[in-house]
């Protein structure tokens, strides 16, 4: 890391700026991870698995991610209209990132999280939380 003065740098000129330009919104990761994990994705199939995202915002993201050459749109000239949406190459660079997002967040998650309990996990959301795969920290949710 040498010695680099703050006052003489820009951070919209890095590399994470730029990244961070094309990846910044708030679906725009979520798609990114979709179509990694399951290909090539519909428009109501991917509207179904994020769930509480509008027609218009999830049409929006992804036009926005086509434009930037991170999603490819295949559509079908078919009656129903069928529309097909895959990550382009430019999108594959992106799955090591993403991978290490989700091995970062399986490592410091809580492996019962609160907002997930169900009829079977009668667990109150003040009862601590502990996760032994992140390295001896303990997590406590404290309500």
């Amino acid at each position: 890391m040498g010695n680099r003065c703050i006052s003489n740098e820009c951070l919209g000129e890095t590399g994470f700026s730029y990244t961070l330009s094309l990846i910044n919104g708030k679906y725009k990761m979520t798609v990114l991870y979709t179509l990694m994990e399951f290909g090539v994705v519909r428009f109501n199939e991917m509207k179904r698995y994020i769930g509480g995202i509008s027609y218009k915002t999830l049409s929006a993201t992804l036009k926005e991610l086509e434009a930037d050459q991170l999603v490819h749109r295949e559509e079908y000239p078919q009656i129903p209209p069928k529309v097909e949406y895959s990550l382009t190459e430019r999108g594959r660079s992106l799955i090591p990132i993403l991978d290490g997002m989700c091995e970062w967040g399986d490592n410091n998650r809580c492996r019962r999280p609160v907002h997930c309990r169900n009829k079977q996990n009668t667990a109150s959301a003040d009862e601590d939380c502990r996760d032994q795969s992140n390295g001896g920290f303990e997590i406590l949710h404290i309500g």
